[in-house]
């Protein structure tokens, strides 16, 4: 499994590995904007930073038909903070329900990149991986089958995973910072 934070990145290398067997599976962690949805659609495999229902209802319609319907999970700004993208927690379950109801798309679960926590306190860094478990076992109560939390960096995957983090993010550790492409 392969996450991309930039869409063009993520298609060259899905091109340049495209002859691997057994083929990996390629995962947009990165932004989307909806002028690219048609590439994801068509390239990826997962989509982890679903926030909008247009993108949503895009992607679903730009889906080729050979391909299996696209695993997505809903961005969530858990702490709430203005510089990052994501949905408000009240705003989840319409959301949920809308993209769940799509054909070319299979709703997996919630995805959230909480605020980071200095010192790296535990329990301070539990706390927004607690709610964003919350609000999950509230969509599987309301009668969503989600499967996946995707949650945690290489800087606090610990906290993510004590609250039920089932796909981790852990480029960083792996590969070391690295600046925004320009």
């Amino acid at each position: 499994r392969f996450g991309e934070n930039y869409v063009q990145e993520g298609v060259e290398k899905v091109a340049a590995l495209a002859g691997l067997a057994p083929r990996p599976e390629w995962h947009l962690i990165g932004p989307l904007q909806s002028n690219k949805s048609r590439i994801v659609a068509a390239t990826f495999d997962w989509v982890h930073t679903l926030d909008r229902v247009k993108i949503a209802e895009r992607l679903s319609a730009q889906r080729p038909l050979d391909l299996a319907p696209l695993s997505v999970c809903l961005q969530v700004n858990v702490s709430g903070e203005s510089t990052k993208s994501g949905l408000a927690p009240a705003e989840v379950g319409a959301v949920a329900h809308a993209v769940a109801a799509l054909p070319r798309l299979r709703l997996r679960g919630l995805m959230a990149i909480p605020e980071a926590v200095a010192g790296g306190d535990m329990a301070v860094q539990r706390r927004p991986f607690r709610a964003l478990r919350a609000l999950f076992d509230q969509l599987r109560g309301e009668g969503l089958a989600l499967d996946t939390l995707s949650a945690g960096m290489s800087d606090d995957l610990e906290a993510a995973i004590l609250e039920g983090a089932t796909i981790v993010r852990v480029g960083t550790a792996i590969f070391g910072s690295r600046a925004a492409p320009g």
